[in-house]
């Protein structure tokens, strides 16, 4: 059974078209299905877990990087075994402001190119999903992603791209224009950084984000050697940046070049524990979570399988 989620706020000019689109194919090939629409956020949660629940084993989001954490979360969350959701497979028809995910695999805004991509030929990747355990009000919360999480500088943007969305709609370029406004202005905070494989450092963060994919803010190439069936994060951090490394940097945001500029530090992990007790504000897919440290981020390898275009990412 085929479980749809469509969360109608992402591109909602061209929703009724899309939806119309996709059940007349659906209906032409015959293939049994049930659809949800989200009506405000953490909906795709609650969606993603009741559809896996009731049997669904391929699920569709139509939607941005938030819906798809949103479904992905509630599938992590569902009270199934490990097993029965290594199974389950996912596709994306990218709707959003960012759409970063889609990006890594060649998806675009095209809806009948990602469809056809998930109905005819595209093929089956296993995938890895991230955990981050953080605590509020002194309960500990686990939330999944597919993507990457980001702290400092990057829920900032995010803050600042939403607002800009109700001005000129959803864009992708809304994050570099939040990025524009918060870069020179944002304060880094003192963390400490352990990792699975022995390093331990303790310094200012001004942004740093952990990836299982590259991209993140609607484009920028943050983690270009991600690879999210790698069984691990890659990890951007960047301590306090001068005016001037700051503005050399501006350039290299979209083509891969910021893991060779000498202030951003890369690395791998399966495991992040960030110590602090203080709060923190993270960005996890363009969702904010406000919590207090300390937290932990844990790679769970071959979670899940996505349709992805079979000339990608061969």
């Amino acid at each position: 059974m085929l479980g749809i989620v469509i969360n109608p706020k992402s591109g909602r000019s061209t929703y009724r078209k899309q939806r119309l689109y996709l059940f007349n194919l659906l209906k032409e090939r015959h293939q049994p299905f049930t659809y949800r629409v989200t009506q405000y956020a953490g909906h795709a949660t609650e969606f993603g877990r009741e559809l896996v629940e009731n049997g669904c084993d391929e699920l569709l989001v139509l939607g941005g990087d938030g819906t798809l954490s949103e479904v992905i979360d509630g599938v992590m969350h569902a009270n199934i075994t490990a097993e029965q959701r290594s199974k389950i497979s996912f596709g994306i028809v990218p709707r959003g402001t960012g759409n970063d995910w889609g990006r890594y695999w060649g998806l675009t805004r095209n809806y009948k190119d990602a469809l056809d991509v998930f109905l005819n030929t595209g093929k089956k990747q296993t995938l890895d999903v991230g955990c981050l355990t953080l605590y509020r009000n002194g309960e500990e919360e686990k939330h999944y992603f597919i993507n990457s999480v980001g702290l400092g500088i990057d829920p900032e943007v995010c803050v600042r791209a939403n607002v800009i969305k109700y001005y000129i709609g959803a864009h992708s370029i809304n994050y570099f224009f939040g990025l524009l406004s918060a870069v020179f202005t944002h304060k880094s905070i003192p963390l400490e950084i352990t990792t699975d494989e022995g390093l331990h450092f303790r310094d200012m963060m001004y942004t740093m984000n952990i990836g299982n994919g590259p991209y993140a803010g609607g484009g920028i190439n943050l983690n270009p050697d991600a690879d999210p069936s790698d069984g691990k994060f890659n990890v951007m951090f960047v301590t306090k940046p001068t005016f001037r490394q700051i503005l050399s940097a501006i350039p290299k945001l979209f083509d891969g070049r910021l893991k060779d500029i000498d202030f951003v530090r890369n690395f791998t992990a399966r495991q992040v524990t960030i110590g602090t007790s203080g709060h923190l504000l993270f960005e996890k897919e363009g969702i904010l979570l406000n919590a207090c440290g300390p937290c932990k981020l844990d790679i769970i390898p071959s979670a899940m399988q996505m349709v992805v275009p079979s000339k990608e990412k061969e």
